[in-house]
């Protein structure tokens, strides 16, 4: 019996789509919060740098763990009940962080904050990607742009309520913004998109589904790779306020840099959708990952406030597009009941790189006393991540190879 793909590429599919990336803005806001109040953090409990860096780290652990739970949630229920009990965390934890008065409870708090997240990012990229075929890199790509655009929107929106109120009114205007921006459209996403089977789907090539990989070994490789380039990309986006407070900007410079940089992963992400529709994901990814070694070697000799505008773009327009290309993997190669599970491992394990990272940028700082270590720590990082990804693309084309032969 032939499933029903009449909901693929639909009106409903893009006003759906509009309403998600609504949610995913403000839902998102849930990790780059921390990032805007680390030096006032900082200071308030007088901890290093390295400890400091903690807090985030928590934070992507939790948002890590949030998007396989919430994952299977979507499989199972749909994103609506996701959302709800995500947001409801989140405000949650943000509550709690106001209350506490010591860092370690300050510290644990923020894995509850980045938990409740982790139902807006990858559960919510599986979610749409049910509801497109021919625009899915497309689809995929503006929803995860909702996490960038809340790291672009809301430091700058916050650096003042930081600068005249404290954070903890940072993270009371926050839990208005949840309660009354993001709960109510939550409502519009409650349809659940009916299962499809692949073969039900009028393709042109079938041989640009084939890779010589069991579906365990493809997730890991993947997942692995999704690791090691968030390592690399934690440097410039969890200590780039941090950063410019050193180098003597202040930190409203260091927000303006931050948002710049989101911006441009806005856009890459964007401009990637349309290229991984013609590309494939594998081939998108090795590209934004060699953009972004190159990038983070443009760190290291420029530091003026300038060239640091200069490149923070770069390093945006560098890398946006090579997570969500790691959900168009998985939806050319695994089956689509299995979307939001396997999305939300490989998500995880990135969120989890960022965790690393962000946390070993810190400690290295401490170690040495400037930024410097940390960016070639990236950089070795990248590279790792290019080299999976070339063994993926050879096992790719050499699926591909064999089914020319065979047809």
């Amino acid at each position: 019996m032939q499933s029903d793909i009449s909901h693929l590429d639909s009106k409903y599919s893009w006003r759906r789509l509009i309403l998600t990336l609504w949610v995913s803005i403000i839902a998102n806001v849930g990790v780059w919060a921390i990032v805007v109040i680390m030096p006032a953090v900082q200071n308030e409990f007088g901890v290093d740098r390295g400890t400091v860096s903690l807090p985030y780290a928590l934070t992507m652990v939790g948002f890590g763990l949030g998007n396989l739970f919430f994952g299977r949630i979507v499989d199972r229920n749909g994103a609506f009940v996701a959302l709800i009990i995500g947001i409801l965390f989140v405000v949650s934890g943000f509550f709690i962080s106001i209350i506490v008065d010591s860092m370690l409870a300050f510290i644990v708090v923020q894995m509850v904050v980045g938990f409740g997240t982790g139902a807006s990012f990858g559960p919510l990229i599986a979610d749409i990607s049910q509801w497109f075929y021919k625009k899915r890199g497309l689809a995929v790509s503006i929803v995860a742009s909702g996490n960038y655009l809340a790291g672009a929107v809301w430091p700058i929106l916050l650096s003042g309520v930081l600068e005249e109120s404290g954070w903890r009114a940072v993270y009371l205007s926050l839990i208005c913004l949840l309660i009354i921006g993001a709960l109510p459209i939550v409502i519009f996403l409650r349809k659940k998109a009916p299962a499809v089977q692949l073969s039900d789907i009028p393709q042109k090539k079938m041989e640009n589904f084939e890779i010589n990989l069991s579906k365990g070994s493809l997730t890991f490789c993947l997942a692995l790779a999704g690791f090691c380039c968030c390592v690399a990309m934690s440097m410039p986006q969890v200590h780039m306020i941090s950063y410019c407070y050193d180098l003597g900007f202040g930190q409203i410079i260091g927000g303006q840099l931050l948002s710049l940089m989101l911006l441009g992963g806005v856009l890459s992400r964007v401009i990637s959708g349309f290229i991984v529709d013609i590309l494939g994901g594998i081939k998108t990814v090795l590209i934004g990952s060699s953009l972004q070694a190159f990038a983070l070697f443009l760190f290291l000799p420029f530091d003026g406030l300038i060239s640091l505008y200069i490149v923070s773009l770069v390093f945006g327009l560098s890398q946006g597009g090579i997570v969500p290309s790691y959900a168009i993997i998985v939806r050319e190669f695994l089956p689509s009941g299995e979307a939001g599970v396997r999305i939300g491992t490989i998500i995880m394990t990135t969120i989890i790189g960022m965790a690393f990272g962000g946390w070993l940028s810190g400690w290295l700082f401490d170690l040495t006393g400037s930024y410097k270590m940390a960016f070639y720590n990236g950089i070795v990082w990248n590279v790792a991540n290019i080299l999976i990804m070339l063994l993926l693309f050879g096992k790719s084309s050499l699926a591909y190879r064999k089914q020319s032969v065979i047809s």
